[in-house]
């Protein structure tokens, strides 16, 4: 049975709360247990995500208890309800048990204060021993899985919501993490691609550099712990790409994620960016709390929008600015994934910032004889070409890049499909050729 050391941890757990729900709510004539319920023991790997996690991040009771109570909401909405029902039939609340109700769940939500009830009841010394476990040197906080929710100022904080990241939820229900979808909480766009290196057109320089980014990808960790440079070197790699538009920056980042295993994010700054005081920084926090233990690669486009070069302080909108750069840097820099920023100019990125990239990787126009590759691998094998196109003589006469080719050739294979041929004419090319330049405000 795929999920059944989950059912039995739930069972260890209704049992745990009736113990301690009976010794201070239970009536004389209902006979309390002599002792506390014992944890679960795993005879067998189920096959389970949930059964995967416990073994081996091998949980104490104490853990194992507290991912319970997060998790339980999720699975039997009514869970902590109906055993609370039992104990106090005409209703009624129970402080001590903790606990709160959601917006729209009509259940209870446990909260740190329902941890402490369940495993210390009223016994201080058990209670401030397990609050160390939302410490931030605890391995819930370290590697997100398990956290309070904040609380008003004033409020004790283990009042706050006891809530397992949502990651782990999908993974011990559904079996699997969604990819996020791009939303005002996750301000970032999946990338994938069905392309292959080879449909890539980049000059022997740039190539090799990307070579050695996904080395870095690939062997990291090799590095870091087998070989021990974890104490020499930060954590994480920082790239730089630029060059003008349609030189294949975002295609490149999509392609090492697509050959490293890697899911690849843009990041949007529009969203991330905020007019108001402290919002940048929540909205970045969210973001790489998000990604923190993923192995992610976090692509920021058109990076100099916040990383440009910092103004002197005239105005508290200034400090505000630089501050929200300097928060940017720092989780960056902490991040243990691959970080890649895009902008269309180097000297468009403060120079502060320059020296904090591991690698930085230009991504000049193509040249003729690139161009020439780029035309013939931007039409489809069914299309032919009329006699009066010479791909040569395009490559040499028109600097374009590979978006600009690409769009002439999605322009040209459409209007040859309008037309019922599968011919391309030197008439269409050069139509779209004009497009292209009109778009830059040029003229042939």
């Amino acid at each position: 049975m795929p999920h059944s050391n989950l059912l039995q941890s739930l069972a260890y757990l209704e049992q745990l709360i009736r113990y301690r729900l009976q010794q201070d709510l239970g009536r004389e004539d209902q006979q309390l247990p002599a002792t506390e319920p014992t944890m679960p023991q795993f005879g067998q790997h189920d096959g389970s995500h949930f059964s995967h996690f416990v073994l081996n991040s091998r949980l104490n009771r104490e853990e194992l208890v507290a991912v319970l109570l997060a998790l339980v909401p999720h699975v039997i909405p009514h869970f902590f309800d109906a055993i609370i029902a039992e104990y106090l039939p005409k209703g009624g609340d129970f402080p001590a048990f903790g606990g709160v109700k959601g917006d729209q769940h009509r259940g209870t939500i446990p909260t740190g204060e329902t941890l402490l009830y369940i495993l210390a009841g009223n016994d201080l010394n058990r209670r401030f021993q397990l609050q160390e476990m939302f410490s931030s040197d605890h391995f819930f906080a370290k590697e997100n899985v398990l956290y309070l929710e904040t609380v008003k100022r004033g409020e004790p904080p283990m009042s706050g919501r006891l809530l397992l990241d949502q990651d782990y939820i999908d993974l011990f229900t559904i079996g699997r993490i969604p990819v996020p979808q791009m939303n005002t909480h996750f301000p970032a766009q999946h990338l994938s691609t069905e392309m292959e290196w080879d449909d890539l057109v980049l000059n022997p320089s740039t190539l090799e550099q990307i070579q050695e980014l996904q080395s870095w990808v690939t062997h990291n960790d090799t590095l870091l712990y087998t070989w021990g440079m974890h104490k020499k070197l930060k954590p994480g790699y920082r790239a730089l790409f630029y060059g003008p538009p349609g030189t294949g920056k975002t295609l490149t980042a999509s392609l090492i994620g697509k050959y490293t295993n890697k899911d690849v994010f843009r990041i949007d700054l529009s969203m991330v960016v905020s007019k108001y005081i402290g919002e940048t920084e929540k909205n970045l926090s969210s973001l790489f709390d998000k990604a923190q233990n993923k192995n992610w690669i976090l692509f920021f486009d058109e990076a100099d929008a916040i990383f440009g070069k910092r103004t002197s302080v005239r105005d508290a909108h200034d400090k505000y600015a630089n501050q929200e750069v300097s928060y940017l840097l720092q989780r960056i820099e902490m991040y243990p994934g691959l970080t890649i920023l895009a902008s269309n100019f180097k000297d468009n990125i403060d120079e502060a910032f320059i020296r904090r990239f591991n690698s930085i990787v230009y991504f000049p126009k193509p040249k003729a004889e690139e161009r020439l590759l780029l035309w013939q691998k931007a039409f489809p094998p069914m299309v032919s070409f009329a006699p009066d196109v010479q791909l040569e003589t395009l490559a040499q006469r028109f600097e374009l890049t590979g978006s600009h080719i690409i769009n002439i050739a999605q322009y040209t294979c459409l209007n040859a499909l309008e037309h019922r041929t599968a011919v391309i004419s030197a008439k269409d090319i050069e139509k779209g050729i004009v497009r292209e330049y009109a778009k830059e405000g040029k003229v042939i």
